[in-house]
């Protein structure tokens, strides 16, 4: 199963080029079964860019998750403790093969009525 991620330009290049392992999210799919991140690369792009393997997620605590992703994070400790303030769990997705499309697509080369998520959107197979 497929999910489709926003994500700000400046992280989507960071991902692509691969110096961004992690992406945070404040929840989690509810759905098992999730492999793959469609990323939409928020204005001034708003294209669907690329996609990636999920490696792995890790939901806990902030702090703990901080500590296990800072190396590869590819955001300031600053920046993360502003997302998670007052969150008591976190979740970050571990970035596996990243494929940069050579032709980004609108979304509504995805299917009908795709907008841009304002957390993520379930994909049709």
């Amino acid at each position: 199963m497929k999910v489709l991620l926003s994500i700000k330009p400046e992280f989507v290049d960071k991902i692509l080029e691969g110096t961004k392992k992690f992406e945070f999210r404040k929840n989690t799919f509810k759905r098992d079964g999730v492999k793959t991140v469609v990323v939409y690369s928020t204005m001034p792009v708003g294209k669907v860019v690329g996609e990636f393997d999920i490696e792995d997620v890790i939901s806990e605590h902030p702090d703990l998750l901080w500590h296990r992703t800072k190396k590869a994070a590819g955001i300031s400790k600053q920046f993360f403790d502003e997302y998670y303030l007052g969150r008591e769990k976190g979740t970050a997705i571990k970035v596996g093969n990243v494929v940069r499309y050579e032709r980004p697509l609108c979304l509504s080369e995805l299917g009908d009525n795709i907008t841009p998520p304002q957390s993520y959107r379930y994909l049709p197979s």
